[in-house]
């Protein structure tokens, strides 16, 4: 995790320490919620004198807040616009209140990335959307997207990745080479329905990406086995289905070009070709080809065996257990 020297130096200004700065960043770019025990975790300090000094300069301050919350206990709340301007996160929306399990969820998240310091997070929509749009190519509208109403004359805000679960690139082994993590954060729903509903979200994304490892993050094992088996059945049935679809649009695409019907292609298409053609780039692809401009393989047949001999298999799936109270966690093994 690199966090940029001037927006330590922005914190600092208010009159905290380089511990206390770092931990503020952090705690207010991935949650906008923290209690003391994560704080202390954090700096390596005993409750005490250092920890209620923090944490009052911060109410004294008005950079937080204190309230208790049902089923939950005391919380401090990051509602500072000064704190979140400085250090360039005023887009997050955290000085708003937000429901306990929003709340309990952003608390699970935090003890996370205080626990995996090593990763190269993507903690901002711009810096999530230049990734995959710019640098590995992914048309914009296959992000995870969601339209917010605005006034009565204004076109409604597109936002992406709203769900703001961690996306990184685990650099823990001191190599920037591992495919790129997404995650999904339980916090103690009492079904998986939000976990299906999230990998549907991200599906158009999923099938643009050649590998990627998803985590589900959890401070209870209880869904664990039904996780992994509500992944595979999504990779296995709607994501590779979804891949066919793509490989059909391939198909059909390519023979309009390589016949010079070129008037029948919209730049769009033109575009969205010249990014399929790198991702169904092999001989298996090839024969296929053949095989369906000779009018021997229909759509349908796509899927066998040409999507999956295609498409690389590096999908992998890993339950990650965030222990109860503690600022500490464990990954519990890989399935793909």
């Amino acid at each position: 995790m690199n966090i940029a020297g001037e927006h330590l130096a922005a914190v600092e200004s208010l009159g905290y320490t380089r511990d206390e700065a770092r931990f503020l960043y952090i705690a207010a770019t991935h949650s906008g919620y923290f209690v003391p025990r994560q704080f202390i975790a954090f700096a390596g300090v005993k409750w005490g004198k250092r920890s209620d000094h923090f944490t009052k300069k911060l109410e004294c301050r008005g950079h937080a807040s204190w309230r208790e919350y049902p089923h939950l206990g005391g919380v401090y709340h990051l509602s500072s616009k000064t704190l979140y301007r400085l250090i360039d996160k005023e887009g997050l929306r955290n000085c708003r209140r937000h429901s306990t399990e929003f709340i309990r969820t952003r608390m699970l998240l935090l003890d996370f990335v205080l626990a995996n310091p090593a990763h190269m997070y993507l903690e901002t929509e711009p810096q999530k959307t230049a990734y995959f749009s710019e640098q590995l190519g992914v048309p914009r509208d296959a992000l995870p997207a969601k339209a917010y109403a605005g006034s009565d004359h204004a076109e409604p805000a597109v936002r992406y990745f709203v769900d703001r679960f961690p996306l990184f690139l685990d650099c823990s082994n001191g190599s920037g080479a591992s495919p790129i993590t997404f995650s999904y954060v339980d916090a103690g729903e009492a079904t998986l329905a939000g976990l299906g509903h999230h990998l549907h979200r991200y599906k158009r994304l999923f099938v643009h990406l050649t590998d990627f490892r998803f985590l589900y993050i959890s401070n209870s094992p209880v869904h664990f086995i039904q996780a992994e088996q509500c992944f595979s059945s999504f990779i296995k049935g709607v994501l590779e289905g979804g891949v066919s679809d793509d490989l059909s649009r391939y198909f059909k695409l390519r023979a309009s070009w390589d016949q010079k019907q070129y008037a029948s292609l919209s730049n769009d298409d033109v575009e969205w070709l010249e990014r399929a053609n790198a991702r169904f780039r092999g001989p298996e692809t090839e024969r296929g080809y053949a095989a369906w401009s000779a009018g021997q393989l229909t759509d349908e047949a796509l899927v066998r065996p040409v999507a999956d001999a295609k498409l690389p298999r590096q999908f992998s799936f890993s339950p990650y257990l965030v222990a109860p109270g503690a600022a500490i966690a464990k990954e519990l093994g890989k399935a793909g």
